[in-house]
C-alpha cells in the first residue's frame, strides 16, 4: 500500500503529461507482451526435424510424402514449403516468395508501435520539463508561497522527464531484440526457399519432375475436398 501511494502522489506531482505518458507505458507493456509470447510460440511450433524430413523427401523424388511432412499450418517454414510444393507447376519459387512474406509481415507485427513509443515518451518527458519550468516561472513574484510552487514545478518536470526516458529505456532492448529475432527469421526463410529450389533441381535431373506432381495435386484437389457420399 504504501508502494502504491508513493506511486500516486509522483504520479499527480508530474503534472497533466504523465497522462500520455501512462497511455505509451500500458501500450508498450501489452506490445511487449504479445510479442514475447509469439516468438516463445514460433520458437516451439518450427519442427528442425520434420523440415529436413521433407528436404530428403524432396531431393529422393518423394513428392507425396515432402507433401505430408510439410503439410504442418503452425509451422512457418514447414507451411512455405509445402506452399511451393503444391504450386511448383505455376512457379515454386514465386509461390514460396509470397507464403514467406505473409510470415515475415506477421513476424514484423506492432514492432512499429515500440519504435513509436520509444521516440514519443521521451519527447513527452520533455514537454511536460517545458511545463514545469514555465509552471515554475509563472509564480515568481510576489506570493507568499511562491517557493512551493517553484520546486514543485521542478519537481514535475524531473518527473515527467524521468518517466519519459524510463519508457524508452524499457523498450529499447526488447525491440533491438525482436528486429533481431525477425532478421535470423527472414534468413531463414530464405535459406529455406533457397535449400527447395535447390532440391527440386536435383531431383528434376534424377528424372522426378515436381511441377508434375504439384499439376497432379492441383487437379486431384477437388477430389480430396469432395466430402463423402452419404450411406443409403
Amino acid at each position: 500500500m504504501l508502494f502504491a501511494n508513493v506511486l500516486v502522489d509522483t504520479f499527480i506531482a508530474g503534472g497533466h503529461i504523465m497522462w500520455p505518458i501512462l497511455g505509451c507505458f500500458i501500450v508498450c507493456c501489452v506490445v511487449l507482451a504479445e510479442r514475447t509470447i509469439a516468438w516463445t510460440s514460433l520458437a516451439k511450433r518450427s519442427d528442425s526435424k520434420r523440415l529436413n524430413a521433407a528436404y530428403d523427401a524432396i531431393v529422393a523424388g518423394d513428392f507425396a510424402k515432402a507433401e505430408h511432412l510439410s503439410n504442418a499450418p503452425g509451422d512457418p517454414f514447414l507451411r512455405t514449403v509445402h506452399a511451393g510444393i503444391t504450386r511448383a507447376h505455376i512457379s515454386l519459387l514465386g509461390a514460396m516468395q509470397l507464403e514467406a512474406s505473409g510470415e515475415i509481415e506477421k513476424a514484423d507485427k506492432r514492432l512499429w508501435l515500440l519504435a513509436t513509443f520509444i521516440t514519443l515518451a521521451p519527447l513527452l518527458g520533455l514537454l511536460g520539463t517545458v511545463t514545469g519550468i514555465k509552471n515554475s516561472f509563472d509564480v515568481l513574484g510576489g506570493e507568499e508561497l511562491s517557493q512551493t510552487k517553484i520546486t514543485g514545478g521542478i519537481g514535475e518536470a524531473l518527473i515527467a522527464t524521468a518517466c519519459g526516458l524510463g519508457i524508452a529505456i524499457l523498450c529499447l532492448i526488447p525491440y533491438n531484440y525482436f528486429n533481431r529475432c525477425l532478421v535470423h527469421f527472414r534468413m531463414r526463410l530464405e535459406r529455406t526457399i533457397n535449400h527447395v529450389e535447390l532440391l527440386a533441381e536435383s531431383a528434376k535431373h534424377n528424372g522426378s519432375d515436381l511441377a508434375d506432381f504439384s499439376r497432379e495435386f492441383a487437379a486431384s484437389a477437388p477430389a480430396r475436398e469432395k466430402p463423402p457420399a452419404l450411406s443409403k
